[in-house]
């Protein structure tokens, strides 16, 4: 049913459930041909003529369920955080910064995340519409922003960035620190309840009041926005419009490293503002926008803290564990759109053996910056995630926070559920909730405030 005003009058239409459910599914069967035919012409460009190996399923009681026992992971060699391809040992921080730091980042740029294209165009961001509001007894003000982008390379495709910033008014003249989640507008802008997760609790308050409660801002970074979720958008979104409606080459952007491009020219946008602190903002994102906050915190130094949440297999956990999402997961139809072409490579005609990153890594072009990660409890999250194996990422990235004179977990035992290893610049919360990074917020703050304070 939906409702049409003409001239006064209000027309009620009943429209068959099955219009509905008809119309959805012709249109997930058509994303899903189009991801198919993309992926396989990515394949074809690469030269690779062979099946992918498949990804282990999350049902358990499937003949290739995902190994979910500590005891079946078995050993594995990670790429070395602290030398060079030419051997040279990494003792200092410049050697880091000089050295091993620039090859990691070519690495995932060329394997896995892609690169930036050499001419993206300019973003032009405006104050659509504005309104004042109250959450939890604080008044805020929040802004509809827009980010239009400049077309006028390829006119048929137009583009604008969609975020949501909410100011406290309880600040004065201050400048306030911001957290940009990676998520969506999923209601009318004005609209001042917040979604509630079925993974958190009711009685909680939403991650916007316990900011508020700071006064701290925060920022929705609408991801849909900027590139679609699926492989038949790649010929749209920022990386369609780069390459004027064209495929993408193996080494160009996947959606992660978009994703974190529309933050990177948020952030350009805050710098023009004298409201907000742009020496404090941080990322927070949970699943695939857990992933996409990390990536974006490795690639853009400005962005001061992390809050990753459930990120897993292409995030924070390590990808030679085997537990749970596997690499051959991420380069199936369903998840290739995320990485650069190239990474089909390694479901395929190479291994994870032949791999030469890991997330360990990732983690540590985050230094000195501190990173939370967050996951949730097995019961109720599942174990796809991984969260030990996001936990050992840590560990093994906590040397290169060392160089620094700082701290990574401080500990490698993987903690009991509950336990807050926050002592460091590399923390850790295994939290008793489920794919959400709710039930960690008031840790992540009362953590935050060693650096924000």
């Amino acid at each position: 049913m939906f409702r049409r005003i003409q001239r006064g009058l209000i027309f009620t239409v009943f429209v068959p459930l099955s219009f509905y459910s008809q119309n959805t599914s012709a249109l997930r069967d058509s994303i899903n041909r189009s991801s198919y035919a993309d992926f396989l012409q990515m394949k074809k460009t690469l030269g690779i003529d062979q099946e992918n190996r498949p990804g282990p399923s999350g049902n358990p009681n499937d003949p290739n369920a995902a190994n979910f026992d500590e005891n079946q992971v078995g050993a594995y060699r990670l790429p070395s955080l602290l030398t060079t391809q030419s051997g040279k040992t990494i003792n200092s921080v410049a050697d880091w910064e000089n050295l091993k730091r620039p090859e990691l980042i070519a690495a995932f740029e060329s394997e896995m995340y892609g690169a930036l294209p050499d001419a993206i165009p300019a973003v032009s961001w405006i104050v659509k519409s504005e309104k004042d509001t109250v959450i939890g007894g604080i008044p805020i003000l929040e802004q509809h922003l827009l980010g239009t982008v400049d077309n006028s390379s390829y006119p048929k495709l137009s583009l604008s960035i969609e975020a949501l910033l909410g100011i406290p008014k309880t600040m004065g003249d201050s400048a306030i620190p911001v957290v940009i989640q990676f998520g969506f507008l999923n209601a009318p802008f004005g609209k001042t309840e917040e979604p509630r997760s079925y993974f958190s609790s009711p009685y909680e308050p939403g991650f916007k009041q316990q900011l508020a409660y700071q006064g701290w801002g925060y920022a929705i970074l609408d991801v849909s926005s900027i590139q679609a979720d699926h492989g038949a958008g790649l010929n749209t979104g920022i990386i369609g419009l780069v390459n004027q409606g064209k495929s993408r080459s193996p080494e160009q952007w996947g959606a992660l490293r978009a994703w974190g491009w529309g933050a990177s020219k948020l952030i350009d946008y805050f710098e023009t503002r004298t409201d907000l602190d742009t020496k404090r903002l941080a990322v927070e994102g949970t699943s695939r926008y857990g992933k996409a906050a990390l990536v974006a915190m490795a690639f853009d130094r400005r962005i001061s803290l992390g809050f990753i949440g459930s990120s897993g297999a292409g995030g924070a956990s390590l990808l030679r564990r085997n537990f749970g999402e596997m690499l051959e997961n991420l380069a199936s139809p369903a998840e290739y759109h995320w990485f650069a072409g190239n990474f089909l490579k390694y479901a395929s005609i190479k291994t994870l053996t032949d791999f030469p990153v890991d997330a360990h890594q990732l983690i540590a072009l985050c230094a000195p910056r501190p990173v939370f990660i967050s996951a949730g409890s097995p019961k109720i999250e599942g174990q796809w995630v991984d969260a030990k194996g996001m936990f050992e990422a840590a560990v093994e990235a906590a040397p290169v926070y060392e160089l620094y004179g700082l701290k990574g977990p401080g500990t490698t035992d993987f903690p009991v559920m509950g336990t807050a290893l926050t002592s460091g610049e590399l923390a850790f919360r295994q939290h008793g909730g489920g794919h959400s990074t709710g039930p960690n917020w008031s840790t992540w703050i009362a953590w935050t405030h060693r650096y924000w304070d």
